[in-house]
């Protein structure tokens, strides 16, 4: 792979022994705990099992984390690209598989033309999706029982493209200081209205009832990396029940749940949470990206921060998670901010992608800070199930620093991105004592960012052969050249 620049951070797979990791953290200044030996057999901590409260047993420690294929067809249906990617999660050995996929509710709320969308036109082809999960799982491994599938529910919100991969037909809750202005959203660009909003409940609702028809075990109501959800929780500019107070910014949550609760009864239900957000970064004038923000300038809209935009304080997403306790909610998967706006916040990367700018920091310190964050909500709220993200970039050493978490009781599980689209059965060498098979190691190039971003497939180009020799690999060759 050509490269533009000398990174300026070493790379992992430079960091051979755990004396080198542990020598390389110290004089970054990075606070990232590991264990040098792993626990072998059936006292791994990757192989503890869960019971949540309504019964249902999840077999192991793993979990596969919800992406987005941009590899549907027009009307929101799997393709054979799709199917491939769920039968990949379903073999991978994680017994957790967090909502495959996010799934838009309607039309109108797609990230991109080629999204899935949930709805009775297409409702076999998540009957046969399903199917497909549990037949290769049961395969694979004989059964299904500790087999716990979800499936992401989402709207878009202000990164909509329903209709052209390069035009955005945002749906917006506030006018946004920052965002509408990197986004092009002009001054006027029209608010959802109340009712609106309450359509939109309707609608998350009976795509949750199509999920449950459709065998899966529970639904995902995305509140992460800036989609509509998220920006609930950010909308304290918002006038109306929708908007100001943290009760009324939660409403949205809360109009689901209930509906869901009433329309699906039984049907369990988790959140992928940004627990915290940070101001928008920009690209200085060295490439590398800077808070857009002026010095001594507040920034309020940052979930999970102080005004600062950048300091975490975790008061309100703690009060989130209390607020989804006594919903009956169990499962939070824990992310971070937002990859349109601060990628290294939300995935930590040597090389950026297309639209975004060289590290501020080493990529280690955004892992650790991913880690923290879940550790910290796990302390607050030890009866929730917590689900870890921003494992990827740790490459090699994903094993080492994910048994120290699931051993220390950081996280209930450790969540599988990026790495599952080269590695897919990265899960099942961990589970088995298997060596690393470090060919396939995700080493973060950002190709399976750099591809959406401008209209191609997501998928793993540099490793995965399917993608390796897709008419959209030289696309996307000619784009990075052209970077």
């Amino acid at each position: 792979m050509a490269e533009k620049f000398k990174p300026k951070y070493t790379r992992v797979a430079q960091l051979k022994t755990a004396q080198d990791l542990r020598n390389y953290l110290s004089t970054s200044n990075v606070t990232l705990d590991f264990d040098d030996e792993l626990i072998t057999g059936e006292a791994s901590p990757f192989k503890k099992s869960i019971t949540l409260k309504s019964g249902k047993k999840i077999g192991n420690a793993l979990s596969i984390l919800p992406m987005e294929g941009w590899d549907g067809t027009a009307d929101g249906r799997p393709s054979e690209f799709t199917k491939r990617r769920w039968e990949n999660f379903a073999i991978s050995g994680a017994k957790l598989l967090w909502g495959c996929e996010a799934v838009a509710v309607t039309h109108e709320g797609r990230a991109n033309p080629r999204q899935l969308v949930m709805n009775e036109a297409n409702f076999s082809e998540y009957e046969n999706l399903y199917k497909l999960v549990i037949d290769k799982h049961t395969e694979k491994f004989g059964s299904t029982d500790d087999l716990l599938v979800g499936l992401q529910l989402t709207h878009s919100g202000r990164f909509c493209k329903p209709n052209d991969n390069t035009k955005f037909e945002s749906k917006i809750l506030y006018n946004h200081p920052k965002l509408d202005k990197k986004f092009h959203l002009s001054e006027n660009h029209p608010l959802m209205t109340d009712d609106e909003i309450d359509t939109l409940v309707e609608d998350f609702v009976k795509a949750a009832v199509l999920t449950q028809k459709a065998g899966f075990h529970f639904v995902d109501i995305k509140h992460c990396h800036g989609y509509l959800g998220h920006e609930f929780l950010s909308a304290y500019d918002r006038e109306g029940k929708y908007g100001g107070s943290f009760e009324n910014r939660t409403r949205f949550l809360r109009n689901i749940v209930e509906g869901i609760k009433k329309a699906a009864p039984g049907l369990e239900m988790g959140i992928r949470l940004s627990a915290i957000d940070f101001v928008p970064f920009k690209k200085s004038v060295t490439g590398e990206g800077e808070p857009d923000l002026t010095p001594n300038q507040a920034y309020k809209y940052a979930f999970g921060c102080d005004d600062s935009g950048i300091n975490i304080d975790l008061e309100e997403p703690k009060a989130f998670l209390e607020l989804a306790q006594s919903l009956g909610i169990q499962l939070i998967c824990v992310t971070v901010s937002s990859p349109y706006y601060n990628p290294h916040v939300t995935r930590p990367a040597l090389f950026p992608p297309s639209d975004g700018y060289q590290p501020p920091e080493e990529p280690l310190e955004g892992v650790a800070r991913m880690i923290d964050v879940a550790e910290g909500l796990k302390k607050a709220f030890p009866e929730m199930v917590i689900v870890g993200s921003g494992y990827s970039y740790l490459q090699e050493w994903l094993p080492n620093v994910a048994h120290n978490v699931l051993r220390n009781g950081k996280a209930d599980f450790v969540g599988f991105g990026r790495m599952v689209l080269s590695y897919p059965t990265m899960p099942d060498d961990m589970l088995n004592d298997r060596p690393t098979q470090r060919k396939l190691l995700c080493r973060t190039f950002s190709d399976c960012t750099t591809a959406p971003r401008n209209g191609l497939y997501s998928g793993c180009f540099p490793l995965d052969p399917i993608y390796k020799n897709h008419p959209h690999a030289e696309l996307l060759k000619t784009i990075k050249d052209g970077i």
